[in-house]
């Protein structure tokens, strides 16, 4: 029986909560998937949607790695970059400019801190079939309001990419949603090889737009950054919304904007810091 001991500190964005380490002394994770398991449990560990870990970066200021509370790796988290930002503030780390560049799974990100919140460079949407990757398309066409029979309904997917799957489902009525029981289907559904996070969406105006989320790999979240950019974009695909939004999540309000003149999308949101402690816990 392994018996994990590190300090850490918990942060939140929105209500997503993640453990923080400081790994830079080491390019390898100090923690496996079954260990991060152990701290995200809720009663018997520390708690939290994922445990992320700021490593060394040849490229970047540091780098982000991000595992789930099932264990599984994403490959970037909107909400969990924040988060990284701050602790990365807080352990004294400075860069010239005033913006983090950070290296993750899903490309390098640029992070700004604006006003007391978080501003961060998301890159660009990617929505052909084979980027997203989903076989509801041939690989080069794109995945707009197309019909797809789930849970004896038919419901209407658009489908994005930010670095991890996204499938975006715009209904009359948020909050009449059985997210328990269809986001797990939707999520483990064979059209997506690499499982996909799952949106529901109801347009209030076209700057407002509110959503419930079902994480891949952690299930119902109060909030998702790269879920809300893919969110605002496929509203924009639908002619739905303006560029340019206020994304209402369970946690809290973004402000994501579809920025022409690069094609990136720009997410901007607050990060706190909730405790920090030492752990002791025993594993196997």
């Amino acid at each position: 029986m392994a018996l994990l001991e590190n300090h850490f500190v918990k942060y939140e964005g929105l209500g997503n909560d993640f453990v923080m380490i400081d790994n830079r002394d080491s390019e390898q994770l100090c923690f496996t998937p079954a260990e991060a398991v152990a701290i995200c449990d809720r009663r018997f560990g520390v708690g939290a949607d994922g445990v992320i870990f700021l490593l060394p970066s040849k490229t970047a200021d540091f780098g982000m790695r991000l595992l789930n509370s099932d264990g599984s790796e994403a490959e970037m988290c909107g909400n969990g970059i924040r988060c990284l930002a701050q602790f990365a503030l807080e352990l004294g780390i400075e860069t010239p400019t005033g913006v983090f560049k950070v290296e993750t799974q899903a490309g390098a990100m640029a992070v700004t801190l604006q006003d007391a919140l978080f501003s961060v460079d998301m890159g660009p949407p990617f929505l052909l079939a084979g980027e997203i990757p989903t076989t509801l398309a041939p690989a080069d066409q794109k995945v707009i309001d197309m019909a797809i029979d789930v849970a004896a309904q038919t419901w209407q997917v658009t489908c994005v990419s930010m670095g991890n799957p996204h499938a975006v489902l715009f209904v009359p009525d948020v909050d009449a949603i059985d997210l328990h029981r269809l986001g797990p289907i939707f999520e483990n559904l064979s059209a997506f090889p690499q499982r996909t996070n799952t949106h529901f969406v109801q347009v209030i105006d076209r700057t407002h737009l509110k959503m419930r989320i079902w994480e891949r790999g952690a299930g119902p979240t109060l909030a998702c950054g790269t879920g809300a950019c893919a969110v605002l974009v496929a509203a924009v695909l639908n002619n739905l919304c303006e560029p340019s939004a206020t994304v209402e999540l369970p946690g809290g309000p973004l402000s994501i904007t579809w920025e022409s003149t690069t094609n990136h999308l720009r997410m901007t949101g607050p990060a706190k810091r909730v405790f920090a402690g030492q752990l002791s816990l025993s594993v196997g």
